[in-house]
């Protein structure tokens, strides 16, 4: 696994081994960042259920102002912190060791306002994306004219509508998808 561009492009991210992560693919991680182009910029990019990292620290290599990675699983969280060191970019990032819902409250009494927050929960934790969601469209830490991305299996169709986050775009890559939501009101 490796970053795709930017100011860390082709440097080595490492993973765990065994299946205890599913790594976001390089190719999908590509077209992710290919469809979101300049607009990473000077964001806040919220990256939950962050396993490696990779997503975030994409957005940090394309220019990102700040990442927060959000995961649960100690390994996965020490794994997070050692790819960030071994690119030399732990002061534009944070990373809380929690379940996700826990930390979106810690987020939300911050009054953080994230451009991007990306989540990935493991495929089989079906009601996961919809807590995620739900919680995101009645919360504030969506800014305005953010985006919320989930990637999830291709056979698996998400809500047009959660909250005040409407479906904007599906973008399907072999077996995943991505599923573009945004403010209702921020059309």
């Amino acid at each position: 696994m490796r970053v795709i561009a930017g100011k860390y492009r082709s440097r080595t991210l490492r993973s765990l081994k065994g299946m205890a992560l599913r790594p976001t693919s390089d190719r999908l991680r590509e077209t992710l960042f290919n469809i979101l182009g300049p607009t990473v910029e000077d964001s806040l990019f919220v990256d939950l259920y962050a396993g490696t990292g990779a997503v975030g620290i994409e957005a940090l290599s394309r220019g990102a102002r700040t990442a927060i990675f959000v995961e649960q699983y100690a390994p996965a969280t020490s794994l997070i912190r050692r790819n960030l060191e071994s690119l030399g970019i732990t002061g534009k990032a944070e990373i809380l060791g929690m379940d996700v819902l826990r930390g979106l409250d810690r987020l939300e009494a911050r009054k953080v306002h994230a451009q991007f927050v990306f989540l990935d929960p493991p495929y089989a934790a079906t009601q996961e994306y919809e807590r995620a969601i739900e919680f995101l469209g009645d919360s504030p830490i969506v800014a305005p004219r953010g985006h919320v991305i989930a990637e999830h299996l291709r056979k698996r169709v998400l809500p047009e509508r959660i909250g005040e986050l409407e479906l904007t775009r599906v973008v399907e890559q072999g077996d995943a998808a991505l599923s573009f939501y945004r403010l209702a009101l921020a059309a």
